[in-house]
């Protein structure tokens, strides 16, 4: 970011990066939250903590990599952990809990599920290898592609739901054979598939909500998304009609809301 600030402190529309991609995990309940750090790493951790106090800090070693990354995190959370398992990157401040929920729902049945996203220019992304079938059939690095499959537009977001019990046992055998010696977190989404555990993918159409965020004028351009959709709302708000505990309201009352109240918004568009 050529910044004295950590990326994942960024601000962005009254949140940090890191606070974004907390605020969307939590909203699925998850049973645990764990936060990998490294860089600066006092600085991250200490805000993790005041985002969310019931978060776990998993510190990474110096083996570089997303794979260990995800390793460390494994190792901090309790070692009887089943489910599914959901891994966000702490750069993608769109992303939200409606899309994760959205991609937890293509996981039954598979060791991995990716989330996806065709981009205009897929330069610098990991590229989604498919077989003749259309299975997810494993991940690329931009450094590691061949002239063919750089041609790919699908790309990788670096957001996943994987089956804790074959996450283990996969990531543990992680390697650093590639171009960058680093611990790639994409060879287990090959890993599945080689071994017929099952890979599954879900293809979020709004590339923007996906799109991470590397230096200055990338966090700009994802502040100005996020203000626009703001200003959208604002819009679309003052022409629809509201439901305060089931009981139709005007959009100016003044009558305060209390903890409990349940509140409707009807968009103003045929079948609510």
């Amino acid at each position: 970011m050529k910044s004295e600030i950590p990326k994942v402190l960024h601000p962005m529309c009254g949140r940090t990066l890191l606070g974004h991609a907390i605020f969307a995990a939590r909203g699925l309940a998850p049973d645990h939250i764990a936060v990998v750090v490294r860089h600066e790493r006092d600085r991250v951790a200490a805000h993790a903590a005041e985002c969310d106090p019931g978060i776990t800090i998993a510190d990474q070693d110096e083996i570089k990599g997303t794979g260990r990354a995800l390793w460390c995190g494994l190792r901090a959370l309790p070692a009887d952990l089943s489910g599914p398992v959901v891994v966000t990157a702490g750069d993608t401040p769109l992303l939200s809990s409606d899309v994760l929920s959205r991609l937890l729902g293509r996981h039954e049945g598979n060791a991995v599920t990716v989330l996806t996203a065709v981009a205009d220019d897929p330069t610098g992304y990991g590229r989604i290898v498919r077989d003749a079938e259309g299975a997810v059939a494993g991940v690329v690095e931009h450094k590691d592609a061949t002239p063919e499959q750089r041609e790919i537009a699908e790309i990788n977001t670096s957001t996943y739901v994987f089956d804790a019990d074959f996450l283990r046992e996969a990531v543990g055998g992680l390697d650093t054979d590639n171009a960058q010696g680093e611990m790639y977190l994409t060879d287990v989404v090959a890993k599945a598939y080689e071994s017929g555990a099952g890979t599954g993918s879900y293809v979020v159409e709004d590339s923007w909500l996906v799109e991470g965020c590397n230096d200055l004028v990338q966090l700009a351009a994802l502040r100005e998304q996020l203000s626009g959709r703001g200003l959208e709302m604002a819009r679309v708000i003052p022409i629809c009609s509201f439901l305060v505990n089931s009981v139709s309201t005007p959009a100016d009352s003044l009558t305060p809301l209390t903890d409990g109240d349940a509140v409707d918004v009807l968009p103003p568009f045929a079948g609510g």
